[in-house]
């Protein structure tokens, strides 16, 4: 437990060092979390919309490359994958990515997402 511990310490320093949070949630089942639905990953536009647990748009295809985001998830405050075995790779304007893994949460902080990619790996190995 202590070895898993200090994996996850060291995986949070180094996406704040890459100014992006994350959080994990608990294992999602077919009900609702963040307000979102399984199998989606959605977009919380603002902290506002993130508070409320209302998602701004929602994407659940898998895909052999990225999808452009539209005006209610481009730039998101927040994205939430309920999706129990599928990463989501995010795209940022400034060419870097992320991968936000199964029932997982990323704070995209002053990091402007632009295109989503869901993929059929929970780690979004090609």
């Amino acid at each position: 437990m202590r070895k898993k511990r200090i994996i996850a310490s060291t995986l949070l320093a180094a996406c704040s060092a890459l100014g992006i949070t994350m959080a994990s949630s608990s294992a999602a089942s077919a009900n609702t979390a963040y307000g979102c639905g399984y199998p989606q990953v959605c977009f919380y536009k603002t902290q506002a919309d993130w508070n409320a647990r209302s998602w701004t748009a929602a994407y659940k295809d898998v895909t052999s490359y990225y999808q452009t985001l539209g005006s209610r998830s481009y730039g998101s405050y927040s994205v939430f994958n309920s999706r129990n075995d599928d990463g989501a790779l995010l795209h940022y304007t400034n060419g870097g990515t992320y991968c936000v893994g199964p029932n997982s949460i990323v704070y995209n902080n002053s990091w402007v997402v632009d295109k989503i990619r869901i993929m059929d790996s929970p780690s979004c190995a090609y």
